[in-house]
């Protein structure tokens, strides 16, 4: 199965990229390289002994795209490529709303046009809003509370559009709560351009003398210690619940929509006592006011996942925040 992987140099992108080799498929990577580096290409033939093409693309831009469609013939797609700040979308909407609903539109107009019918969808917890039960189940109501929790709710409405319109569609769609983790080579792992905008890269940066301190955005939350709580996942489950979507697909058609996280949650403070033990190193932090559109609560009901797909969340706290120690001390900038 050759796999088209939009956004592929990415963090996410990369795992999953090394996960469907090792099932035997065949990856091929868009990337404009916005928020990656295309060293990382060099880094997954060391995982993986193979040499993964990958095309200098905007998934944005329709006729580059449409290139790419006409010499791979992919098989299928997985679409990651997008913005993905909270803090920054709400300072530059309209950016994320361009960038992120184009890029779906872009996508699946490709696809309409060289025939390809099955699409995985990069989609976020964000979609639940400010969520009113937790864990958070699929069918709860759906809402946002920044700009790009709306790309992402806006999305999900375009493509269940797309498969209603057309009853061969296959399109999964998953919604990712928070993935941290890296790959265990210490290879490839969270490396964002500019300052990171996720709590455990911010924590790593701490521990390894480039950042100050960590800022906790609120502890007045109604939580155990007043600070947030988000359902983490190692980004190596997350990217093999991409290789099972895609093997759910066979032979089927509609549009499924799966929560991916570990099932539980963990306050800011907990995050931070945790990569506290793992590294040896004392985190530093500053209490400060809360952010615009953040959320006091939010895990995942992943029950649906594990009786559909046969996928459920392996690593724990603990492996999280080794493996991100092992990839930050080893690729300090």
């Amino acid at each position: 199965m050759k796999v088209l992987v939009t956004g592929g140099a990415g963090y996410i992108g990369t795992h999953t990229v090394i996960e469907l080799l090792a099932a035997g498929m065949e990856p091929v990577i868009v990337d404009n390289f916005s928020n990656s580096h295309p060293d990382v290409l060099d880094r997954l033939e060391q995982i993986s002994g193979t040499k993964v093409r990958c095309y200098d693309v905007d998934a944005c831009d329709s006729r580059a795209l449409g290139d790419v469609f006409e010499k791979e013939r992919p098989d299928t797609v997985i679409h990651f490529a997008g913005l993905k700040a909270v803090g920054e979308s709400v300072e530059q909407p309209l950016a994320y709303y361009r960038n992120n609903l184009l890029a779906v539109i872009t996508v699946a107009e490709s696809m309409s046009k060289y025939g390809v019918r099955n699409l995985v969808f990069s989609s976020s917890a964000t979609v639940y809003g400010d969520p009113d039960q937790v864990p958070i189940p699929e069918d709860a109501p759906l809402s946002a509370t920044n700009p790009y929790g709306w790309t992402k709710f806006m999305g999900e409405q375009i493509l269940r559009d797309v498969a209603l319109a057309d009853s061969k569609r296959r399109i999964t769609i998953l919604r990712y709560f928070n993935p941290v983790g890296a790959h265990e080579s210490g290879l490839i792992g969270e490396d964002p351009l500019g300052p990171p905008n996720n709590l455990m890269p911010m924590i790593a940066q701490v521990a390894t003398g480039q950042r100050e301190r960590l800022n906790v955005y609120g502890n007045d939350y109604p939580t155990q210690d007043g600070t947030a709580v988000r359902d983490y996942i190692h980004v190596v489950d997350l990217a093999k619940a991409h290789v099972r979507a895609l093997e759910h697909q066979i032979g089927t058609s509609g549009i499924d929509t799966y929560n991916l996280g570990a099932g539980k949650g963990y306050s800011v403070l907990e995050m931070v006592a945790a990569f506290e033990k793992a590294s040896g190193k004392t985190i530093g932090y500053k209490i400060v006011d809360r952010r615009a559109g953040d959320v006091a609560v939010c895990f995942a009901d992943t029950s649906l996942a594990a009786r559909e797909l046969g996928w459920e969340a392996m690593k724990t706290l603990a492996d999280m925040c080794a493996d991100a120690w092992r990839w930050q001390s080893r690729n300090i900038k």
